[in-house]
């Protein structure tokens, strides 16, 4: 049993604060790293690598806790929708566990050069974690608003970490584009809050059971701020700033900012079958959806076979993701819904581990643009390898390592058997052929069993001439925390396909929960008047709710 956080009736439990850590520690740690000297490497690379540690083990106690109904946490014990509120359901917990998978194996890659390639690294890296995990646990909109900044304002800053000219270039016109999504988002914000009076998701929800007053100008509203979400999920015609941007950034760069699509996946989901599951609205956008997704799908398709670079096709299998779960989502087919947040997370674990590759097999071949020094207070060279630890000195060791790698990465983002791609999208086709095989059904399928081969053919072709093709360049050096880190990315796709029953009965759980919002309101409205978390008065009102069902 836990032991109380304080004495006397109505104490709190200490567990019961854990909802609020994955925001409140990187932000704290981020602001004392700004703080320190700038050279201070390996204090600042230790502190941050137990801040990341600290994030994945509160995002995997929260999935273990929220098994039964959310976690509501009211901040200043203000009640909904009144106060600002966290909560915290199977989603969300697995999106933070997302999250933390992919920062631990990004910042742990980081430290073998790139944490040192320039000043403020780590204190920009932790804050993209607070404003994703901000994203991810947050009750109301005008909050996801704030976290989105925070995200965007460190990501511009990670994407310019290391200097270049086209670092620079790519930098600055995804500064452009996302501060264009911003606008958007408050002028859709703004007309939500005109026409309903409140921006708490679950408040909005219940008002939207009865007929709205200006239903039309809160549609429009909600149009407008799925603009802006389509944009930071890279959906076509809306995506064509990542591929050139995400190539451009530094290995763990690239790798961490692969969540950032998946924030705008994560919201586009939780509201539409939030606010328009049921309901006056029922369905709204859906179709846009559907055909925004296949259109996606398709330009991610056709940009991978154009692409000559690894990277660049690494940042067109990020928008294959994503519109994969758009497309899942717009079909309105729970079963095909729970097959594309299994492969979504796959997914996205093969998508940063092929960008760390990358890094590895092009090393040294376009010097120009490795460590030209843009910015004055850039003092080191990110390439300078004194004291470096490699891993397979010999060539045919390195290459084993690095093919096996590239073998699992092409395995899985191209959907092909035994990994998690191929159970994700066989899921999606089960899911979709349970029910009446409609029109949008028909097209998902063709589109991605088409996108399955028009991935594995230019990564197949990329993976020869990296890995076998003989070049002038001296041979990729493998170092131990760059091995660390590909391991963990590698190890999680395995094991998705390992533990894939569990693994798809948690999607499918989480499904269920999404398409009955009334539980969601009722969780985050009826929440018990005890101050901080209100974990048991939801898990009461959850048990309610089944036996009056029952």
């Amino acid at each position: 049993m836990t032991a109380p956080f304080l004495n006397g009736p109505g104490a709190a439990l200490w567990s019961d604060h854990l909802i609020v850590l994955p925001i409140v520690l990187p932000i704290a740690v981020a602001g004392v790293m700004f703080l320190m000297d700038e050279r201070r490497h390996r204090l600042k690379a230790a502190i941050s690598l137990g801040t990341v540690l600290v994030l994945l083990a509160t995002a995997l106690v929260l999935v273990a806790r929220v098994t039964e109904a959310p976690e509501v946490y009211r901040l200043g014990d203000w009640a909904a929708p009144y106060g600002i509120v966290l909560v915290a359901d199977r989603l969300s917990a697995m999106m933070l566990t997302l999250a933390g998978v992919l920062g631990l194996s990004a910042l742990v890659f980081s430290f073998a050069r790139w944490g040192r390639a320039g000043p403020r690294f780590h204190g920009l890296f932790l804050l993209l974690l607070m404003g994703v995990n901000g994203a991810f646990l947050t009750g109301d909109v005008f909050n996801l608003f704030v976290f989105f900044e925070v995200m965007l304002a460190a990501s511009y800053g990670l994407v310019l970490h290391g200097s270049g000219e086209t670092r620079i270039r790519a930098g600055l016109g995804y500064i452009a584009v996302n501060l264009v999504a911003s606008l958007f988002f408050l002028v859709g914000v703004s007309l939500i809050y005109g026409t309903m009076g409140t921006l708490n998701m679950a408040d909005l929800a219940r008002r939207l059971a009865s007929p709205p007053a200006e239903a039309a100008l809160f549609e429009v509203g909600c149009a407008v701020l799925g603009i802006a979400f389509l944009i930071k999920c890279s959906a076509w015609p809306l995506g064509f700033w990542l591929p050139t941007t995400y190539s451009a950034a530094t290995a763990p760069a690239a790798a961490i900012l692969a969540i950032l699509s998946k924030v705008g996946v994560y919201v586009v989901i939780r509201l539409s079958l939030l606010l328009f599951g049921a309901g006056t609205s029922e369905g709204f956008g859906q179709s846009w959806i559907l055909a925004t997704g296949l259109a996606t799908i398709a330009f991610g398709t056709i940009g991978i076979l154009a692409a000559r670079e690894l990277t660049r096709a690494a940042g067109y299998a990020v928008m294959i993701s994503s519109g994969t779960v758009l497309a899942a989502l717009g079909t309105g087919s729970d079963g095909a819904l729970s097959g594309a947040l299994y492969y979504l997370v796959g997914s996205t674990f093969a998508a940063g581990a092929l960008f760390l590759l990358a890094e590895i097999l092009q090393r040294g071949r376009d010097p120009t643009d490795a460590a030209q020094p843009v910015f004055a207070d850039e003092y080191r060279d990110p390439f300078d390898d004194a004291g470096a630890t490699e891993i397979g000195r010999a060539i045919p060791a390195t290459v084993a390592i690095l093919g096996g790698g590239f073998l699992v990465c092409t395995l899985m983002l191209a959907g092909i058997p035994p990994l998690a791609g191929f159970v994700g999208k066989l899921a999606m086709f089960s899911g979709l052929a349970s029910g009446p095989m409609t029109a949008p059904a028909w097209w998902l399928i063709a589109v991605l069993t088409l996108s399955s081969l028009g991935t594995l053919i230019p990564l197949v072709r990329l993976g020869i001439f990296s890995l076998w093709v003989p070049h002038d360049d001296p041979p990729p050096v493998l170092r131990s925390p760059e091995l660390a880190s590909l391991s963990v990315l590698l190890a999680a796709c395995v094991a998705l396909a390992l533990w894939a029953g569990p693994a798809l009965a948690y999607t499918e759980a989480t499904v269920r929960w999404l398409s009955q919002p009334q539980d969601y309101v009722r969780a985050v409205l009826d929440a018990g008047a005890g101050k901080g978390s209100s974990r048991g008065a939801a898990q009461d009102a959850a048990r309610s709710a089944g036996g009056a069902g029952s």
